[in-house]
């Protein structure tokens, strides 16, 4: 079986500096009740434009939603791991599921609540690539909230007109797999928690799996049971989501590429481009021209 451990830095290369860390604003759940879907008004949408390294508080409500930014990454985490959503993607999450969401840079946040009648059934939060005609649809939706007039006047009947095609749209798009899962066995999160916290460690599965005080079959085989994938699989998610909030923020790709662990490079801009079907350059922050 070839190896699939990813490249480490010669041992004589001192470690990348860790990033200094940003204080955190934090706000509560951007008031979901005043967007409340129903039958007449199936689906709901609202916006928001947050600063980076906003966080929305933990919360759920009881209907599913799909959440993406027009512009900057976010990152909206469960009990059981961690999204990353460029611009590019959107994010399903179950209804009553409880969830938060980072601004990893400055966003304007896009929220559609879909009524859980005609949502698809999903049990799981999943990334979906946008089409031009999802992006379309979720754009056109009005995002005035309850107790307002809505800026369009025929926004309830456009929602209803919008929703069948929104679905039929959202059930053919296409599933990245750019998540970091985590597991219920308290040993296996222990390790995977160790590696969040420090990317670019040496130590083998054998070494970490020490740690715990279990063998390195044990370890191998608790990822594929509990995790549904390989040792190797979840720890190039876990490098993907330490490196793109790095890169959003525009630190040097070869910067990033050493804090992520790897020894040159052109390894990790293979790795990453191969995962995310986009160069590390893409997710850099770039000021958008000024308009008069």
């Amino acid at each position: 079986m070839p190896n699939t451990e990813m490249p480490l830095r010669p041992r004589g290369h001192p470690p990348a500096a860790a990033p200094v860390p940003t204080p955190v604003h934090s706000v509560q759940s951007l008031t979901p009740h005043l967007f409340a879907p129903d039958a007449v008004r199936p689906l709901r949408a609202k916006e928001h434009f947050l600063k980076a390294d906003t966080q929305v508080e933990l919360h759920t409500h009881p209907w599913p939603q799909l959440t993406f930014s027009t512009r900057g990454v976010i990152r909206l985490s469960t009990q059981d791991g961690s999204y990353i959503v460029p611009p590019s993607r959107a994010l399903w999450v179950p209804a009553n599921m409880p969830h938060s969401i980072n601004l990893i840079e400055d966003a304007e946040l896009r929220t559609v609540y879909v009524h859980s009648w005609m949502a698809p059934t999903w049990e799981n939060c999943e990334v979906l690539e946008i089409s031009p005609l999802l992006r379309a649809l979720m754009l056109a939706l009005d995002t005035t909230p309850d107790g307002q007039a809505p800026a369009d006047p025929h926004a309830a009947q456009r929602e209803r007109w919008i929703a069948p095609l929104l679905i039929d749209e959202l059930e053919r798009a296409t599933q990245i797999r750019i998540d970091v899962p985590l597991p219920a066995d308290k040993r296996l999160r222990q390790l995977c928690e160790g590696l969040l916290r420090a990317p670019a460690g040496r130590a083998t599965l054998a070494e970490r799996a020490e740690t715990i005080g279990a063998s390195e079959r044990t370890v191998a085989r608790m990822f594929r049971d509990q995790l549904g994938m390989s040792w190797q699989q979840w720890r190039q998610q876990a490098v993907l989501a330490h490196a793109i909030p790095l890169l959003a923020r525009g630190m040097p790709v070869s910067q990033v590429a050493a804090a992520s662990g790897y020894a040159t490079d052109s390894a990790f801009c293979a790795m990453f481009k191969a995962a995310t079907g986009r160069s590390p350059t893409s997710f850099q922050h770039r000021k958008r021209p000024a308009t008069l």
